[in-house]
């Protein structure tokens, strides 16, 4: 592909998921999608065949969870596999948040690209349940049911990222803390929380 061509479709993408975000994916026109991208009306039928179809781009080019065989020699220590997760997931919240925010709006909605959504974050799901499972076999991880482990893994994950309002800081001490901190503080909960005790070296 053309330095150009490749530019304007990367251009499209941006353009699209600023404006999902903001806008939502109904309320969002392939013309604004084009006005958004500095190019014509016709790009996005050109480069895509459409907007479902640019929707689906966003999440191959943008979404970290598609790559997570770059982090497969983490994955062989169970801590490591998770510290490395936990990290690449609250990154993804703080460096994305438009895709953070439309992957929200979409599965609040139940709306028609659920679905494909799923396809995209259900694995990321999996690995931290295979993490949980293989800690739990070596004896590093300590809990009953392993569903629970990982439903309550990935609300301590989600929740401070999704719901981030007026009410919750008003009952916090202190809400303002550095991505590096708040990175800390959750791997520090979720291994306290699954028995973890770190071997003197």
């Amino acid at each position: 592909m053309e330095p150009e061509q490749h530019d304007v479709k990367t251009r499209i993408l941006l353009a699209a998921k600023r404006l999902f975000a903001k806008q939502g994916f109904e309320g969002t026109s392939v013309r604004q999608i084009c006005e958004e991208a500095g190019g014509n009306v016709a790009l996005v039928s050109y480069h895509y065949g459409g907007k479902d179809n640019v929707f689906q781009a966003i999440f191959a080019e943008f979404f970290p969870g598609n790559r997570l065989e770059e982090y497969e020699p983490f994955f062989q220590d169970p801590v490591e596999g998770l510290k490395v997760l936990v990290q690449g997931i609250l990154n993804f919240f703080v460096q994305d948040e438009e895709l953070a925010t439309i992957i929200h709006q979409e599965m609040s909605m139940q709306s028609p690209r659920v679905e494909m959504i799923q396809n995209n974050i259900l694995p990321v799901w999996r690995k931290l349940g295979e993490l949980l499972e293989k800690g739990r076999e070596q004896g590093v991880f300590h809990f009953t049911s392993l569903d629970y482990a990982l439903l309550m893994t990935m609300g301590t994950i989600i929740f401070p990222n999704q719901y981030k309002n007026q009410c919750l800081d008003q009952i916090l001490s202190h809400s303002s803390y550095s991505s590096e901190e708040k990175i800390q503080f959750t791997i520090e909960y979720v291994l306290g929380a699954l028995g973890y005790q770190e071997r003197n070296k």
